[in-house]
Parts: structure tokens; C-alpha cells; sequence
């Protein structure tokens, strides 16, 4: 019923402006990450991430950060740090896109002492063209056992589209969409994914390799027994209205243990004018 009503509010509240099809390719946010890495390999970790850091870019330090103010505030970090993007997506205007993929990080000079795990990281697209870092974080987990399959989806250009007259009317829809799957979360863990969660969906929870498909994290979900209750911080969308993203803090209860946790969505919207979660990521916040 929730959901019904805001994807009538959004028929009902989209610009529906022409606009001529561009050229948008998913290759572009691809290239970005790669070079992001190359920077950091160049330059070392501080520096690299201060050279890419949109003017909004935060990390989760474990709460949320902007990343200069985290880098700026810290000598140097240590440590080798290299990742892959195996996962990318850029929305039709190309002015927003993300990939994910493994990472690892070392810090010594044995095996031993490499880390590995899964990283998100969220791209918006600046005033001169270029692709600045806006989110950016990741996941620890064992050693992967195999390496993932590499998924580039181009986008739809036919939801190309002119920048909407009044903005905020998209960003109160997404908050709202936010805010309804967490208060179904609070209610029952299972539905609410059931209902929320694109046939595509993605999700990264801290000691567990990515898991793929909606059927694989019910499953993961009803084995762990875990409640989750979330809380909306912040929201985003590309000016063409099919990608989006939101991040806020949950607290994850398995037994009688509770945690917390950031958490970053990243949502893409159906035939039906439906926003549904395309990845989500869990980061633990040290009590």
C-alpha cells in the first residue's frame, strides 16, 4: 500500500521534459575507479583520496566522515591498498554511478598480513565533467574463494531525461522509500526484503563474501536470525531519476547480541516507477 502510494506520487511528480539521447557509457565510472586505484598505488592512500574526494565525499571512520576532514587530519595511513571494480552501474544522465568489487590491503610484508575484503564506492559527476568520489566503504571478510563474475550494465538512455524543475520533490521520495523500508525492517526483516529488494540485489555484511540474488540473502538472512533496525541520514539521486542512493546508521540484533552498523543503499527504479535496493553494505561501527 506504502509503496503503491509513492510510486503514484512519483507518476505524478516526475518532469517529464524531453531531452536528446547523449552518449552515456558505464565504462566511464569504470575508468574512474581504475584510475582512482592507479592514484593511490602512485600517490599512497591519503593523497589519492584527497585528490578524487568530491566537496561532499565522506568514508565511514567508523561514523560518517568527510573524507577531507578525515585525511587532512591524519599524517599518513599506512599500508598498500588495491582493488577491482567487478560491479558498475551509471545512471542514463551519467551524472551519478557506483562500482564495487575486492579489495585487499596489506600492511607488512608477508601474506600474512594482507586483508581482504569488498569496497562500494558511490561517483557523481562535476560541474567540469569529472567523476569525484561521493561515498566511499567496505567490508572485511576471509580470503575469497572465487573470484566474481564481472557485471558492467549499460543504462537505459531512454530515461535520459532534463533535470527536474523541483528537485527536492524526487529527494523527498527517496527519503520517504528510505525511511518506509526501514520502518518494514523494524517490523519484519524478511518481508521487508522481499518487498524492497531487486531481483539483482546485492548485499555485504561484514565477515561474509558478497552475496548475490534475492533468494540467496533471504536465505543468508533467516540462517543468521538477525532484526535490523535503520535510521535515514542522507539521500541522492542522479538528475535522470533511475539511480539513487541513501545511508544512515542500524542497529543488527542476532540473539540477544546487538550491534551497530552504517549502512548504504544503492536503488534503481522499475518499470513501475518503483525505487528497489540494488546493493546494500553494512559496516560495522566499533562499540
Amino acid at each position: 500500500m506504502k509503496r503503491s502510494l509513492l510510486a503514484a506520487i512519483i507518476l505524478s511528480g516526475l518532469s517529464l521534459s524531453a531531452m536528446s539521447q547523449t552518449k552515456v557509457e558505464v565504462s566511464s565510472v569504470v575508468t574512474a575507479e581504475e584510475n582512482f586505484n592507479k592514484l593511490v598505488e602512485r600517490k599512497g592512500i591519503k593523497e589519492g583520496f584527497l585528490a578524487v574526494t568530491d566537496a561532499e565525499g565522506i568514508v565511514f571512520r567508523p561514523n560518517a566522515v568527510k573524507i577531507t576532514e578525515f585525511y587532512n587530519s591524519i599524517d599518513k595511513q599506512p599500508g598498500k591498498l588495491s582493488w577491482q571494480p567487478k560491479i558498475a552501474r551509471i545512471s542514463a544522465n551519467g551524472d551519478l554511478g557506483f562500482t564495487a568489487g575486492p579489495y585487499v590491503y596489506q600492511n607488512g610484508k608477508s601474506d600474512d598480513d594482507k586483508v581482504y575484503g569488498d569496497y562500494v564506492s558511490v561517483w557523481r559527476l562535476d560541474a567540469d565533467g569529472k567523476f569525484k568520489l561521493l561515498i566511499d566503504l567496505g567490508i572485511q571478510h576471509p580470503e575469497p574463494e572465487q573470484e566474481l563474475v564481472t557485471d558492467f550494465k549499460e543504462p537505459d538512455l531512454g530515461k535520459q531525461k532534463a533535470p527536474s524543475k523541483d528537485p527536492f520533490a524526487g529527494k523527498n521520495i527517496l527519503t520517504a522509500t528510505d525511511k518506509t523500508f526501514n520502518h518494514s525492517l523494524s517490523l519484519s526483516s524478511l518481508a521487508a526484503y522481499k518487498e524492497f529488494l531487486s531481483p539483482e540485489a546485492r548485499y555485504y555484511f561484514p565477515g561474509f563474501e558478497p552475496i548475490t540474488g534475492t533468494d540467496k540473502i533471504l536465505k543468508f538472512l533467516d540462517n543468521e536470525g538477525i532484526s535490523i533496525s535503520g535510521e535515514t541520514v542522507n539521500v541522492g539521486r542522479s538528475t535522470s531519476n533511475d539511480l539513487a542512493y541513501t545511508y544512515g546508521t542500524a542497529r543488527i540484533k542476532k540473539g540477544n547480541i546487538v550491534n551497530n552498523y552504517n549502512y548504504v543503499r544503492i536503488w534503481e527504479i522499475d518499470a513501475n516507477h518503483r525505487w528497489n535496493v540494488l546493493l546494500e553494505i553494512f559496516s560495522t561501527v566499533e562499540n
